[in-house]
């Protein structure tokens, strides 16, 4: 087993301690200005209860998640300090499947195979499983070529589009591996954290796991850097969080692995899944991830294992991911609110029942901020409602810093927090109003 958490003979770094002295006193500074605001705004909001509570209600919960995620690396050690010496001190190397739909990916698949196969893992160990969805590009040719260099390489080529979902289902089923890792097939494992992203699963009641991604193409131009900036957010932050109440909701499509008997029971089932009368076709990694859940197994995310993928470059292709993602945020949240409270009643009251609130008022909340009550009431609801969206990013980007020193992409995160606010979160109207069309979007 290998950690990250014990640093032995490290020499004293005085200026790092002066770097996090001075990212604790900022944040104090910040934790003190958010409070001062609400307590402006309450008053300027005096005539908006509505408005106000929701501006409370969102702060309070966004400052629970900052904890929670500052309590990840406790929450993380634990999955192995509960194990016995003789199970923790071990040899653990299970045999692993990678399964990879891919359709029309001509020009990352290669790559993407040839990662797995350069895992830092035993290779008699290894197999890999992809599965062309009906591609009309050069993917199929493509397959066969890395199949000479890689023997072992199975293909699984249909000559029409199923669906990602049937796709992940058939490699599931056709895998022999104990531990079963899901990519996107313009991602990958850095070979050199494998052994890392498949440990956890020495605890029997780790179901699956989430590798912490980040994007390959992040310099392209300002949208992918902004997906970067909220890449890092998204996995070191909030998911953080949530793991450290083992308790992950999405183990991302992108980089996730799991445990062999927490979803095979369940696979015919998920691949069958449907939402007023129609299949569903967006969010199975959310969705999938709720099955173990509900098997009773935890769900975590590791910041040890790193994971790579691909970004939209485009901003139309942007839109439409994002529509994707809160089509199928929505539908897993209804099916996960079935169980949720019953299997985990603490993580259901405090996180997700008002994660679901949360989200769902913000694009009312937001409408009425910026459109109604600067003109029905006071124009000073305007400035305070946006500061406090400032002021609250700025606690994440510390917190940011504080866990990422040399990530260069924190800068965007003020980006993501005034477009989120002002557009994409009403972009869950649109998904919604749009909920029965079924196409996959991104292409």
């Amino acid at each position: 087993m290998r950690t990250d958490t014990l640093q032995v003979n490290k020499p004293f770094d005085l200026r790092a301690l002066g770097y996090y002295t001075f990212l604790l006193i900022l944040g104090a500074v910040v934790v003190f200005l958010i409070v001062l605001v609400k307590s402006r705004t309450a008053k300027e909001f005096a005539a908006d209860p509505l408005l106000l509570g929701y501006t409370l209600f969102v702060t309070t919960f966004e400052l629970s998640r900052l904890v929670s995620a500052a309590f990840f690396r406790r929450s993380y050690d634990k999955v192995f300090s509960v194990l016995p010496p003789e199970i923790l001190n071990s040899p653990f190397e299970p045999t692993v499947t990678f399964v990879i739909p891919c359709k029309n990916e001509e020009e990352a698949i290669r790559n993407t195979i040839t990662k797995c196969f350069e895992a830092d893992y035993p290779k008699e160990k290894i197999e890999v499983i992809v599965i062309n969805d009906g591609s009309t590009d050069r993917t199929a040719e493509i397959l066969y070529e890395t199949q000479k260099e890689f023997p072992n390489l199975f293909i699984i080529d249909w000559e029409d589009n199923r669906g990602k979902r049937h796709a992940m289902a058939e490699g599931f089923k056709k895998s022999s591996g104990e531990i079963i890792v899901q990519l996107d097939s313009d991602s990958y494992i850095k070979p050199e954290t494998f052994k890392d992203f498949i440990d956890p699963f020495r605890n029997p009641e780790i179901g699956a796991v989430c590798a912490h991604a980040d994007p390959e193409n992040a310099d392209y131009n300002w949208l992918t850097k902004m997906q970067t900036g909220y890449y890092f957010m998204s996995f070191r932050i909030l998911k953080a969080a949530e793991s450290s109440y083992y308790t992950v909701f999405c183990c991302s499509g992108c980089s996730s692995a799991y445990r062999r008997e927490a979803v095979m029971p369940i696979i015919d089932i998920w691949m069958n899944e449907t939402f007023l009368g129609l299949p569903v076709t967006w969010g199975d990694d959310r969705g999938i991830t709720n099955w173990v859940l509900k098997r009773g197994y935890k769900t975590i995310y590791t910041d040890i294992a790193k994971a790579v993928t691909i970004v939209p470059t485009k901003f139309k292709q942007f839109l439409k991911q994002q529509v994707r993602w809160k089509k199928g945020w929505f539908v897993n949240s209804i099916f996960a609110s079935k169980f949720i409270l019953k299997t985990e009643p603490f993580v259901a009251l405090v996180y997700f029942f008002p994660l679901i609130l949360v989200t769902i008022l913000t694009p009312f909340m937001a409408t009425r901020a910026l459109f109604y009550t600067p003109f029905a009431k006071s124009p000073a609801t305007l400035v305070y409602y946006m500061l406090g969206v400032l002021l609250v990013a700025t606690l994440i980007i510390i917190y940011y810093r504080f866990v990422a020193r040399d990530n260069k992409y924190w800068p965007y995160v003020f980006i993501w927090a005034g477009i989120n606010t002002i557009f994409l979160s009403f972009l869950l109207f649109y998904a919604l109003l749009t909920i029965q069309n079924r196409k996959w979007g991104t292409r």
